[in-house]
């Protein structure tokens, strides 16, 4: 347990924005940071399980982090962190669709986004066992490469159609376009 503690100091002294708002706070109210970031920690936590708007807080929690550290990635010359993020943000989106399906059931459950929050938070942690890449490599990749073939003809149909769509709309909108300046 106390090398847990240790790495949460640890983590609150690092040199960054949010650190500087805890060291500031520190001196203007006299209670150490740690305790600070373990109240602040709690309120939210609290505030996924009985708050109005949790669903808000959550998905605040499951994008703005991976979106600042994911531009991050993009101005880096890593392409470790890359793959990260993306990685990411595959599992976020396959997530997203799925609850979109199952929402209306899902939010019945008690503390739904307290554990949906929980799950991003593991699947964005940096660490080895990081949820995205799991579920990417046990699940998504295994899938995809399976019936990559049926997607990838899925994906040029679908693109076909869109062109032939749009092309049509437009030479619509262009008719009609030249049918009114005659009218007039």
């Amino acid at each position: 347990m106390s090398q847990y503690k240790e790495r949460f100091v640890t983590l609150l002294h690092e040199k960054n924005f949010v650190t500087d708002q805890l060291a500031t706070l520190e001196q203007k109210t006299g209670v150490k940071r740690e305790y600070i970031a373990l109240g602040a920690l709690s309120f939210v936590g609290l505030y996924l399980l009985f708050g109005y708007g949790a669903s808000l807080l959550c998905n605040l929690i499951g994008f703005v982090y991976p979106a600042y550290f994911s531009i991050k990635a993009i101005e880096s010359n890593s392409k470790e962190d890359d793959t990260q993020w993306l990685t990411y943000w595959v599992v976020y989106g396959l997530f997203s669709i799925v609850e979109a399906f199952s929402d209306i059931f899902l939010f019945w459950f008690p503390f739904y986004y307290a554990s949906k929050c929980l799950f991003l938070i593991w699947c964005m942690a940096p660490v080895t066992w990081n949820g995205s890449e799991i579920l990417y490599k046990r699940v998504i990749r295994p899938f995809f490469l399976k019936h990559e073939s049926a997607m990838d003809n899925a994906v040029r149909d679908l693109s076909a159609k869109a062109k032939n769509m749009t092309k049509a709309v437009t030479a619509e909108v262009v008719n009609l376009g030249l049918n009114h300046d005659k009218d007039q």
